[in-house]
């Protein structure tokens, strides 16, 4: 059996399994093509295996500040939170407590409990949270833009980074095992199913050489039916909790 390992043979994958070249499936090149960008686009806005959690590290500019927003790649579908790193020019500072506490609490890994150092940081992050808060941002993924809700001119300076936390999709094209998911063939074969008994509809009854009836109709529903199973199966056993992409 050949394994797609491409666009190109994921279309002739699935185009074998409506009977191709055997029998003569009636699709424009542009309804295929069509049909696989709707099956790859609800294959990554719904199969966890589409994205995966990404980290991009951005240096603070001069428009970012301006802007009050920073750019982010199109790819990226969600944005989770955010990490201030610090400017690269940044000293350790002998009086913070984080410091503090490894020099006296923690100085010997052999002989000393790092409980407590555990506890006390545990106790620090509550008392952040309480009276900090995490960053509020906003981010929709059509417009590509990382909205930090904080003074841009007091919070920040140029040249420090932070990090960004968010889901990216996986690029089928560098990590080519995409073409080859088992749902996804399934679906892009019912969604040119789908188009196929569509494109037949008009002919429906008209009666071929040996007697033989055109229906339309008969696959046109199959598909429907079959992509609704293939959709709900996506979304119900595959498909991540919604509050851990939306940012």
């Amino acid at each position: 059996m050949s394994i797609p390992s491409s666009r190109q043979n994921l279309i002739d994958w699935c185009m074998r399994q409506l009977g191709h070249p055997v029998t003569e499936v009636n699709l424009d090149i542009d309804q295929i093509e069509d049909a696989v960008d709707s099956a790859m686009q609800y294959y990554t806005d719904f199969h966890q295996d589409a994205v995966e959690r990404w980290y991009m590290k951005h240096q603070i500019t001069a428009d970012d500040i301006t802007n009050q927003y920073i750019s982010i790649p199109e790819n990226i579908i969600g944005v989770t939170r955010i990490f201030p790193w610090g400017s690269t020019n940044a000293s350790v500072n002998m009086f913070d407590l984080r410091y503090q506490l490894r020099l006296h609490e923690l100085y010997d890994f052999t002989s000393t409990s790092y409980v407590n150092y555990a506890m006390t940081q545990q106790h620090i992050r509550t008392l952040d949270l309480l009276f900090s808060g995490e960053t509020p941002i906003r981010f929709n993924r059509h417009t590509d833009r990382l909205y930090i809700d904080w003074d841009w001119n007091t919070k920040v300076d140029v040249d420090e980074w932070i990090i960004i936390e968010g889901f990216i999709i996986v690029d089928p094209d560098v990590y080519t095992d995409v073409y080859n998911d088992r749902l996804l063939k399934k679906l892009l074969t019912a969604y040119l199913k789908r188009q196929w008994g569509t494109n037949m509809k008009k002919f429906e009854g008209m009666q071929l050489p040996g007697g033989i009836k055109m229906n339309g109709q008969q696959i046109y529903n199959e598909a429907i039916q079959e992509i609704a199973e293939i959709e709900d199966l996506i979304r119900k056993s595959h498909e991540d909790p919604p509050m851990w992409i939306l940012g």
